[in-house]
């Protein structure tokens, strides 16, 4: 029976020709509707089963405990998908059980978090947003993909499209930053280098959109927590991001943690099924986040797993992350009538659809070609790619009397800061498979493209013990043996470079902050090294802004460098000797203290917006810090200069406009310019942002050189949604602002009628 079975699946796979040869979705769809009607429920309940890699696949299979309990339902057909196995030699070993021990041979999906690189890592996603450039971003994406393909992956649970305001957040590095439509421009770039045109080509991934929804506005930027947020908020500011990751192809989305409306997402029909599955047609599949189903036994929704696992399925979360709840309890609940069978086969015919669009029906070992793996993995141009990434990521925040970029040779140089000599920091967090200590740190970056003389010294350490992913890093707050040394290297030096930040596991999931300073010792001496040479350049290497209120008003220069991954030396070593002139700007703000987060340039105007003045009070106002960022979102400066003229507008039919405006390097530099168009609607239906992005163009333009730049805003950039999802276009009048950050002073009014 097991034989004949096996026979009419192959029959299935290979002769039917697949949809990415030409025949169209109506014949995938009986392709997998035909396996579907082969499986008995508790094989359709298998296929929404996920576990993590539980045993050392090249050792012996387990034989007790738990792991032998998930080798047997692996070996029963009971597992749709693996996550973390990697490699060719582990991945053929557990596709072969699947496919040639289990009754009709159903290949595994492979899972795996790849969010900035395998092996080799680009800059962190937070970082790459400041590069606002889709093509390297793209590019980056796709750089990752091929490697974790290569190495048996064939799923990502990427990209991350969560919006937030809070820098407390740690997950704010594996997002895009702050801003609503540079983010959905980025999932777009992310899904399509990730999947590609073909998602059957062996170096390309499905792509994963998370977490949906709402994640990002958790309260007090505090891991895990809950959210309150309006339907307004979550329709106009939240789920564009994911929208447009839908609609870039991507084939599965991961629901979250928190909860929306007073129900967990895991377990909000109104989010999977209403919206997702209904109003936006989604025909890929759901995931849940780690354990999210039975968290909601935690969240008190639910009394039990089996509870859990019903309120799960019942909402729209066709696969079950390490919860064992779906296999465990779905079963019963369908032969008790507590759930209908129907959304079971819905579940497994769109997890059965993903795999066979990714081929795997067609050639189960499709990813496990060790020579491709040998060939592909870190391969010499993935390194010349995120060195290009890593360098377009960096934002210069400030540069009095043009101190940079510095000369090559005849400088005495102190680089001060732990940070400066750390090979493992810059791999960031979620850092894939990347080899521990293996990226370029600035020490080696700066001596390897100057012939400067340098003196470095740490100062004090950052972390008292070896970080670890799992575990809170260590923070140095006592041993101050190193200050002297650093002080006195900084006495003898004609210029002090200070690297300072995060560690990289200081940032990512549960890396919240209640504080965003620097941390530890650092900020202490970086104060003792200005006392003896105020000549310093603050190179900040963070996951999430940080306060840098202090080295704004006392450091002549300031870098913020991020994680930016394997080639991060170079690449900073190139921004300060001028060989890479820095276009990065913001895609989070930067605050002034702490207290500002939730902290956003598109805030809305309150009924009390302005300062009445004779120092009256009433006006929505801090007592004790301005309510501007210290470096806002979209800002980032170059080695020249750019200025923008002429800005003109044109309204259209059809609810159109055109926007044109001048932008010349007036420089003496050859340089990149990201150019910004905001947008006010004065009145409206809905209060609404005082300002909103809504269009930007990365211009490369020589000295002198000068360009008419043009935009065309439709019903999307001009309108807005309201608390059921539907885009509003309303006649008025708008202010359109063109310029170099969010606090573009160039302005023209039209009116839409």
């Amino acid at each position: 029976m097991q034989k004949t079975l096996l026979f009419v699946m192959i029959f299935l796979a290979i002769n039917i020709p697949t949809i990415q040869q030409g025949i169209g979705q109506s014949t995938l769809d009986r392709r997998v509707d035909s396996l579907l009607s082969l499986m008995t429920l508790e094989e359709k309940i298998g296929q929404m089963n996920q576990y993590n890699g539980f045993w050392d696949v090249t050792g012996p299979s387990p034989s007790a405990g738990d792991a032998s309990q998930k080798y047997n339902n692996l070996r029963k057909g009971l597992v749709g998908s693996m996550l973390n196995v990697t490699g060719v030699e582990e991945v053929r070993k557990v596709q072969k059980i699947a496919v040639e021990e289990t009754r009709l041979g159903i290949p595994l999906i492979i899972g795996f978090d790849m969010i900035h690189g395998m092996k080799t890592m680009s800059p962190i996603p937070l970082a790459e947003a400041a590069s606002w450039d889709m093509e390297a971003i793209r590019q980056s994406s796709q750089i990752g993909a091929r490697e974790a393909a290569a190495m048996g992956v064939n799923w990502t649970f990427a990209p991350m499209v969560d919006i937030s305001r809070d820098a407390r957040w740690g997950r704010v590095m594996e997002g895009a930053g702050e801003d609503t439509y540079l983010a959905s421009q980025i999932a777009r770039a992310r899904v399509i280098g990730y999947q590609g045109d073909d998602l059957s080509d062996p170096l390309t991934l499905a792509a994963c959109v998370k977490h949906f929804a709402g994640y990002g506005f958790s309260e007090g930027g505090r891991d895990y927590n809950t959210v309150d947020i309006s339907r307004t908020t979550l329709h106009q500011v939240i789920l564009p991001p994911f929208k447009a990751a839908i609609d870039a192809g991507a084939r599965t989305v991961m629901n979250s943690f928190n909860d929306l409306d007073g129900i967990p997402a895991t377990g909000n029909a109104y989010l999977q099924r209403d919206l997702l599955k209904g109003k936006w047609n989604f025909d890929g599949f759901v995931v849940s986040d780690w354990g999210s189903i039975v968290e909601m036994v935690n969240h008190r929704v639910t009394e039990d797993g089996k509870a859990a696992a019903k309120l799960a399925v019942l909402a729209g979360s066709d696969m079950d992350m390490e919860s064992y709840l779906y296999v465990k309890h779905l079963k019963e609940l369908v032969e008790s009538g507590e759930v209908e069978e129907s959304l079971i086969d819905d579940a497994a015919r769109r997890i059965l659809k993903v795999k066979f669009e990714l081929g795997l029906f067609e050639d189960p070992y499709k990813y496990c070609d060790e020579e491709r793996e040998k060939t592909i993995v870190g391969h010499p141009d993935h390194q010349k790619g995120v060195l290009e990434m890593a360098k377009k990521s960096i934002v210069l925040l400030k540069n009095e009397n043009k101190l940079l970029p510095l000369a090559k040779t005849g400088l005495k140089i102190a680089v001060i800061g732990a940070l400066a000599a750390d090979k493992d920091s810059p791999l960031g967090s979620w850092r894939g498979l990347a080899e521990p200590n293996s990226a370029v740190s600035v020490l080696e970056g700066l001596q390897a493209h100057s012939q400067n003389q340098y003196t470095f010294a740490k100062g004090a350490e950052l972390v008292t013990e070896t970080p670890v992913f799992l575990k809170e890093v260590k923070i140095n707050t006592t041993d101050r043996s190193g200050f002297l040394q650093a002080i006195q290297a900084a006495k003898d030096a004609d210029v002090v470079i200070a690297v300072m930040g995060e560690h990289g596991f200081q940032s990512g999931e549960a890396r919240s902050r209640s504080q965003l300073g620097l941390p530890g010792l650092q900020q202490e001496l970086l104060e003792q090294v200005y006392l003896a040479n105020k000549k310093i350049i603050l190179v900040n290497m963070s996951g999430r802004p940080l306060d840098l209120s202090w080295a704004d008003e006392h450091l002549p220069g300031v870098i913020q460098v991020w994680h930016l991954g394997s080639q991060s030396g170079n690449a900073i070593a190139q921004v300060i000797f001028g060989d890479y002139n820095p276009s990065g700007k913001l895609p989070m703000s930067f605050p002034r203290n702490v207290g500002q987060m939730p902290l956003y340039y598109n805030q809305k105007s309150t009924g009390r917006p302005t300062n009445p003045g004779d120092d009256i009070v009433f006006w929505s106002h801090y007592s004790d810090v301005s309510n501007e960022a210290l470096y806002p979102f979209g800002f980032g400066l170059s080695y020249t200069q750019f200025d923008y003229s002429g800005l003109s507008v044109e309204t259209l039919a059809n609810q159109q406009v055109r926007v044109k405006v001048n932008l010349k390097n007036s420089g003496l530099r050859d340089g990149e310019e990201v150019a910004q168009l905001y947008l006010n609607d004065h009145f409206s239906s809905l209060t609404r942002p005082m300002k909103e992005l809504k269009g930007f163009q990365k211009i490369n333009l020589k000295s002198g050189e000068s360009k008419t730049i043009e935009f065309l805003l439709g019903p999307e950039e001009l309108g807005f949604y309201n608390g059921e999802g539907n885009l509003l276009v309303e006649p008025g009048e708008f202010t359109i602002m063109v310029g170099g950050s969010s606090n573009a002073t160039l302005s023209v009014n039209f009116v839409l009628r």
